[in-house]
């Protein structure tokens, strides 16, 4: 727990006891989850704060969280980073998406024991709810932690976005090569890097790199493109 505490404080944030015991709740229905179905390989209790709760939390280099934001975490997996940034900022109104009904299942479990309101999980494919009107371009932000190039994750991430909202990618330290190369992608969607934050997580040697998209304009009704085809042939 004291490099928890530890990580909270450099990140600049106070949990109350509730809060923290969320956040415990949540590792343990994790991992007893993760004996009957693959949620994570990481599972050990210093490793999952490091790597998944304070690597969630991070989103606080570089976005102001303390207001009211409507947020999409797409590609949710098993509720990073959603999760821990709806425990951490209780205001923020969040929906968790992900392709895989089984881990919304799971997430429905953690939502409801945690006894978390203004947050939803939701089983479906970007490609396929992007043009549904109750969710293109309604968000203030998106959120990413999903192992996509930026090119191809920006195809399903930006047309969540309305105009004036961001959408932020949570990469690994070294992607100057792969922002380079997805700028003309980000620009046909609508959108426009606005900044790379560059860090290491609290009490660690990991580096992180969160990449900072401005919704300037709509994106072309013929984005996303149908399923599979943003990864196979992104936009260059």
């Amino acid at each position: 727990m004291d490099k928890f505490y530890s990580g909270l404080k450099k990140l600049g944030l106070e949990c109350s006891g509730k809060q923290i015991n969320q956040f415990l709740t949540f590792y343990e229905m994790l991992i007893e989850k993760n004996k009957v179905m693959n949620l994570t390989a990481i599972t050990e209790f210093e490793d999952v704060v490091e790597k998944h709760f304070l690597d969630s939390l991070s989103l606080t280099e570089t976005i102001n969280l303390n207001q009211r934001l409507r947020v999409l975490d797409l590609g949710t997996g098993a509720g990073f980073p959603g999760i821990p940034l709806k425990i951490a900022f209780p205001e923020l109104e969040i929906v968790l998406m992900d392709s895989l009904n089984k881990r919304i299942l799971f997430l429905k479990e953690v939502l409801n024991e945690l006894e978390l309101s203004d947050i939803t999980a939701i089983h479906g494919r970007a490609e396929e709810m992007a043009v549904k009107a109750e969710y293109r371009e309604t968000f203030d932000l998106c959120i990413s932690r999903a192992v996509a190039n930026l090119s191809s994750l920006s195809e399903y991430c930006i047309p969540f976005v309305k105009i004036g909202g961001t959408f932020v990618s949570y990469k690994s330290g070294e992607i100057e090569d792969e922002v380079v190369q997805s700028k003309k992608a980000i620009s046909v969607l609508g959108g426009k890097i606005v900044k790379v934050q560059k860090f290491t997580l609290p009490d660690t040697d990991v580096s992180r790199s969160l990449v900072q998209i401005r919704k300037q304009k709509r994106t072309p009704k013929s984005y996303p493109r149908k399923s599979g085809t943003p990864t196979r042939n992104p936009i260059r």
